[in-house]
């Protein structure tokens, strides 16, 4: 059995793939639930346990894992169709069946190494760019105005929608209105200046964020990411007042 997710070895048919290989169900699951896996290839007949049994444990851990079984027995396809399974590989296993199955996964992986900006929320708020170093902002507001795009996940925002979040009990009166376009503008500016404009769709009097174009951890943690969901300590863009009450109120 082995998963696609961080590994030590290389897939001659997807060379981007890492892979680990496992003996033992136990294992696997164990593995799973500290780290990220988006592809699960799975006999049927093990010791410990069956395939199918193990996948109902991985489905546990992310529903969203897409589990492909590889197995000389027909007979259980029925149950790998009532798990959702992926893909079910009959032996012997070769390239194009390979290639077949995970050109029509359950759930399609995006890739995230093309991300323009890396986005951490778990602790302090914080952006880098595709090469590890920080992303500057020219004000540290329009980060802020940033980091409330991002936990709005695409949702359009106004003007005044993020003057409240930022401001909280401040009238929002002409003299604010102007100061939070000045913010806007200047995000638009930083965002530029690296190449991430794309991170950030604007349309009259309101602006979104691009989740597409961006690898974050606290999309991952929604989508019940392992690696996510285990790097999340309590602590949600920590220097933002408004967003620990915001995050509750997703998820409580």
């Amino acid at each position: 059995m082995s998963h696609i997710s961080p590994g030590s070895s290389r897939c001659c048919l997807k060379p981007d793939a890492d892979i680990t290989a496992f003996e033992y169900p136990d294992e696997l699951l164990g593995d799973a639930k500290e780290n990220s896996c988006d592809i699960a290839f799975l006999d049927i007949h093990m010791s410990e346990m069956t395939g199918v049994e193990l996948a109902k444990e991985l489905k546990a851990v992310n529903p969203k894992m897409n589990i492909i079984f590889v197995t000389g027995f027909s007979e259980y396809a029925g149950d790998a169709m009532e798990l959702h399974a992926s893909g079910y590989i009959m032996k012997p296993v070769t390239k194009e069946k390979v290639e077949r199955e995970l050109c029509d996964l359950r759930f399609p992986i995006v890739p995230k190494k093309d991300a323009l900006l890396r986005v951490q929320c778990f602790g302090n708020f914080d952006m880098f760019l595709p090469d590890g170093s920080h992303m500057r902002f020219e004000r540290s507001r329009s980060k802020e105005i940033f980091a409330y795009l991002v936990h709005r996940q695409g949702s359009s925002c106004t003007t005044r929608e993020i003057a409240a979040a930022l401001f909280e009990d401040a009238p929002f009166d002409k003299k604010q209105q102007n100061y939070v376009q000045q913010l806007i503008h200047a995000l638009i500016k930083s965002l530029k200046a690296v190449g991430a404009e794309k991170a950030v769709e604007r349309s009259y009097n309101a602006l979104a964020v691009n989740p597409d174009v961006l690898d974050c951890d606290y999309y991952r943690f929604k989508e019940l990411d392992a690696g996510a969901v285990n790097a999340y300590q309590n602590e949600y863009m920590s220097q933002y007042y408004w967003a620990d009450f915001l995050f509750d109120e997703d998820f409580y």
